[in-house]
């Protein structure tokens, strides 16, 4: 939906935040919800993206082409990075995994625009902590110790297309 005044160019992909929540216990939402801002320092997101699987049926007599029926979806892994910071909190949700006592979270993924508003928001389900890399050193280089979080999961969803900025967009041309 265009709207009058706004442009529609591609929003950049630098401006977003990470939040994985617990979402085995009521307590578990509330606390994630509190502490939702401060999940979001991470550097790179990647892995949003679903995949439709389909079977081909090759039909007796028709030779021109293989019919194609879709399946499933499979979604790929979801790969976050973040600098190495006093929090432990990746290496503690990998770590319970490893101990036995590990509880799966859901997560949420916002874009936001320049002016910080929520552009899209995509959701996804029942993660698994798959893969947790520790920083790479070397005395050689100036770079950030980085950190990196592998997350298998069972569903993405996207929340709200745009819904806040046509809102916004809506208020401005309505207050001239």
């Amino acid at each position: 939906m265009a709207i009058p005044g706004i442009r529609s160019d591609p929003f950049p992909a630098f401006n977003f935040l990470v939040s994985l929540i617990d979402s085995s216990s009521v307590l578990g939402s509330i606390t994630s919800a509190i502490n939702f801002v401060a999940g979001g320092g991470f550097t790179e997101c990647s892995g949003l993206e679903s995949t439709l699987q389909v079977e081909e049926y090759s039909e007796g007599g028709e030779n021109r082409f293989v019919h194609k029926f879709p399946t499933r979806i499979t979604y790929s892994n979801i790969l976050l990075k973040r600098g190495v910071t006093l929090s432990e909190d990746l290496w503690n949700w990998h770590a319970s995994y490893i101990n036995g006592n590990g509880k799966r979270r859901d997560g949420v993924i916002i874009l936001n625009n320049e002016l910080q508003i929520p552009i899209k928001t995509w959701v996804f389900k029942r993660g698994l902590p798959l893969k947790w890399t520790g920083p790479t050193f070397n005395a050689a280089q100036s770079a950030i110790a980085v950190e990196t979080l592998e997350i298998m999961h069972e569903g993405l969803e996207l929340i709200s297309a745009g819904t806040a900025l046509a809102q916004a967009g809506e208020a401005i041309s309505s207050a001239f």
